[in-house]
């Protein structure tokens, strides 16, 4: 059961896709272990930053930070990302034939000369891996055994090192299983030369139907060929957990009659020798942690060097964001990420600069110019910092011209990328305005020559319209079907320069404008145009996108961000929402109840600080995943009624083999009255009489954006009916999980899974619990694997179910579900 600890080099942790691992597990110090912590203590406090330590051996400098002859410089640098699993090598047991998933070998020590009769060409191990060479000329290759049956199994293997053309007219690597028939064999060829991975089921040495695809040194890092249910299948991974299927064929008759040879053989007809690297062959990995290095503190004894470094999950890098703008200005910075196209944010002036300013500046990270005030005439005030969109908390400038020809207005050089690329790509513009004089401009834009422009204002009706030219002057004018926009209220109006369309407040207007491509379009100017028709009101989050193609529809989703902060989406949508504002693609979401909540629009938290709000709201569970870099949420649903088939598993508490079990019954939990309120919304108190009475007041305050009062006060209820008098519980389970059979299931368990300890001593209160994990600490060693559960009881979150034999119980289980 060797531990797999891998370090991605110069990877980028936003980039997971993009790592090369590094394998150092031979420099982990197993005496002392790895150490990894995740979860919550309990199941009413947050999840906490998961962490990782451990000792690694420095004795020939590799891991020095700034080390000129390491093998990893410049790369050995805090954040490196790290990543750490558990291979469980699979036991065989029985009478030949075997299933071929009992095929396991780490290759660390010495060969089994019975379970590999047949090596050649130099085959053999190599630091603790098979190493196979390629020897101009010549093959080599590793066999096992004529034992092994693939129906309902399988078989994977790390391909650690793999081979290079180096300048041979063919090198191939193979990893199949053979038939009793010479040529006839299932499984994978790498072709060192074309760089080709082929899933492949020969039948004298030829397949015409196999799959080829380019080979990934990070996503085909794994191999496995298994059967299942009449069919073979072929499937690649970059960490021996997450599986891609690449091919699936119907079982050939062979491959269900006989028994197989399980062969790892090179070949290569000239160039330079080199080889191709095996390990873990068989594993069954489970993912124990990803995250970043803090540091790399080198540390001496005498002359040996060592390295012990903690490394910390995605939660570091999430606390350590800048606190997030409002949700429409996030929107904005990421909306782009959602239109499907190649799109991009050229500029984006969210106008919101304190009253002092004299300038506004663009947060598109572009480098475009700031805008600065331009003075038409005498007379008029532009004011920054006074009020923005309803629910930004954001402020924004006031237009107050003497005339429509006497005022300020701004104006920015967008400069020459901005330039550039509006000759490639087509322009889409968006703003919030308010005004309640008709005839004036919102926003202009122009080349150099004057060639080219592009207008966007309202006439002296109020009416949304669109000045533009590809030849200079005259200009036309195209006007659109909104309305009277001059109004006195905020709106949004978006132009998509792909389809000629606008949309003004969330919806489309009209049908396809006649209206020119624009090209080279550089000077931007806000409140006016070429010094007339002078804006009077306020302009706020103008920004500029371009794109290939029709974006304008994602763009229209930041009217309702703007004016209500998408108050009363369902949690789960805020949470994906938070989480791509993150720089997240996404985060998983499991579970099925997602109550409405209320708008988080204003800017001034961050997004882990936001993410718990909602976390707290639904009474949910937020953590980071331990298998690559995500999150993951869990609506309080997913603990409801745990169903005794679903257990991660069932042990004896003899089979703990652990001290330190405990069984609690304290006021630790204890809640009999809940005072609960919502952002603008009603203070409600919930208790419970009974258990006042016996244990006196505890209180707790819950402030939650609910949507509703009446989803406030159902929170409240939740609260106190689960823990107005909580029974006793265990709420740590030590176990010793190496030495048990159902090690593999123990190793499933994660935040929200549950298990039951049965055969409790005959002092405990009942023969057996079922708790629910919150968190762990687990240390991983030579021949051992302890982990700490941190738990709850599982009773704690069961709900009413009519007419059910254990949840329906009069006045037992009839706390209602919310």
């Amino acid at each position: 059961m060797p531990v797999l600890v891998e370090v991605g080099w110069g990877g980028l942790v936003q980039y997971p896709w993009s790592i090369t691992w590094t394998d150092i597990t031979s420099r982990v110090d197993m005496v002392q272990g790895v150490t990894i912590s995740r979860g919550a203590s309990d199941e009413l406090s947050e999840t906490q930053p998961g962490s990782c330590s451990m000792v690694l051996d420095n004795e020939d400098g590799a891991l020095t930070p700034g080390n000129p002859d390491s093998p990893y410089f410049p790369f050995v640098r805090r954040n490196a990302p790290i990543r750490v699993s558990q291979a469980v090598m699979p036991v065989r047991t029985g009478a030949a034939p075997y299933s071929v998933s009992m095929l396991g070998d780490d290759f660390d020590g010495i060969v089994d000369t019975a379970r590999w009769p047949n090596r050649y060409g130099g085959a053999g191990l190599v630091d603790g891996r098979l190493r196979i060479p390629l020897l101009p000329g010549g093959s080599a290759g590793f066999q096992s055994a004529r034992e092994w049956r693939l129906p309902g199994s399988s078989v994977c293997a790390r391909l650690s090192t793999a081979p290079t053309a180096n300048g041979s007219s063919a090198a191939m690597a193979q990893f199949v299983l053979d038939s009793v028939t010479n040529g006839t064999r299932i499984g994978f060829q790498l072709n060192a030369l074309t760089g080709i991975l082929r899933c492949a089921s020969f039948v004298g040495f030829v397949d015409a139907g196999s799959v080829d695809i380019p080979y990934s040194p990070i996503d085909h890092l794994w191999l496995r060929i298994r059967e299942m249910s009449g069919l073979v299948i072929w499937e690649t991974s970059g960490d021996g957990w997450d599986w891609t299927v690449r091919r699936t064929l119907a079982t050939p008759a062979w491959v269900s009659s006989e028994t197989l040879v399980v062969s790892l053989t090179t070949s290569r007809t000239g160039g330079t020798g080199d080889y191709a690297e095996w390990d873990l062959l068989g594993a069954q990995v489970r993912p124990r942690f990803w995250g970043m290095v803090n540091e790399f503190p080198v540390q001496w004894e005498g002359l040996l060097s060592s390295v012990s470094i903690t490394a910390t999950d995605l939660f570091k890098r999430l606390n350590r964001m800048p606190a997030l703008r409002s949700m429409l200005a996030e929107e904005i910075l990421s909306s782009d990420t959602l239109t499907g196209l190649f799109s991009f944010l050229s500029a984006y002036y969210p106008l919101g600069e304190p009253p002092s300013s004299q300038s506004a500046g663009s947060i598109a990270g572009s480098g475009v110019g700031s805008l600065t005030p331009v003075q038409v005439s005498t007379g008029g005030t532009l004011e920054f910092g006074t009020e923005g969109p309803p629910e930004t908390g954001e402020t924004c400038p006031t237009f107050t011209p003497a005339s429509a020809s006497a005022g300020l207005y701004l104006a920015a050089d967008l400069g020459d990328q901005v330039q550039a690329d509006d000759a490639f790509y087509l322009i889409h513009i968006e703003a919030f305005f308010r005004t309640s004089t008709a005839g004036r401009v919102i926003c202009g834009l122009y080349e150099p020559g004057f060639e080219h422009q592009l207008t966007l204002l309202l006439n002296g009706s109020g009416i949304l319209t669109i000045e533009h030219t590809e030849t200079g002057s005259p200009v036309a004018t195209v006007t659109t079907g909104t309305g009277n926009l001059a109004d006195g209220n905020w709106h949004h109006v978006v132009y998509d320069g792909s389809t000629k369309r606008v949309y003004v407040d969330g919806s489309p207007v009209g049908s396809t404008l006649s209206v020119t491509s624009m090209s080279g379009l550089r000077t931007l100017h806000v409140g006016g145009y070429r010094g007339a028709r002078l804006w009077n009101g306020q302009i706020a989050h103008l920004a500029i996108h371009h794109a290939t193609g029709p974006a304008g529809p994602v763009y229209t989703t930041h009217y309702e961000a703007g004016m209500t902060g998408f108050a009363g989406e369902a949690a789960d949508w805020r949470m994906e929402r938070l989480a791509r504002y993150a720089g997240l693609e996404s985060v998983t979401i499991f579970g099925t109840t997602h109550d409405l909540v209320a708008t988080q629009g204003p800017a001034g938290t961050g997004v882990v600080a936001r993410m718990r709000e909602i976390e707290a709201t639904e009474s949910g569970r937020l953590y980071a995943e331990r298998d690559y870099y995500g999150l993951a949420y869990q609506s309080r649903d997913v603990r409801y009624n745990p169903d005794p088939t679903s257990e991660v598993f069932v042990i004896d508490y003899a089979d703990l083999d652990t001290l330190g079990v405990q069984l609690a019954d304290d006021d630790q939990k204890l809640c009999n009255q809940v005072e609960a309120a919502r952002p603008g919304g009603a203070t409600q108190r919930v208790n419970a009489p009974s258990s006042v009475f016996a244990f006196g007041v505890y209180e707790q305050q819950l402030n939650i954006l609910k949507s509703s009062d009446n989803s406030v006060l159902d929170a409240a209820y939740w609260l106190v009916s689960r823990y107005a008098n909580p029974q006793p519980e265990l709420r740590e389970v030590p176990i010793e999980a190496a030495t048990m059979p159902e090690f593999l299931d123990i190793l499933d368990a994660d935040i929200s899974s549950y298990f039951t300890v049965y055969n409790l001593p005959a002092q405990a209160a009942s023969s057996e619990m079922r708790v629910t994990v919150e968190g762990y600490t687990e240390t991983i060693k030579e021949q051992s694997h302890e982990i700490q559960f941190r738990t709850s009881a599982s009773s704690t979150d069961s709900v009413w179910v009519l007419e059910d034999p254990v949840y329906g119980v009069l006045d037992v289980t009839t706390r209602l579900a919310y």
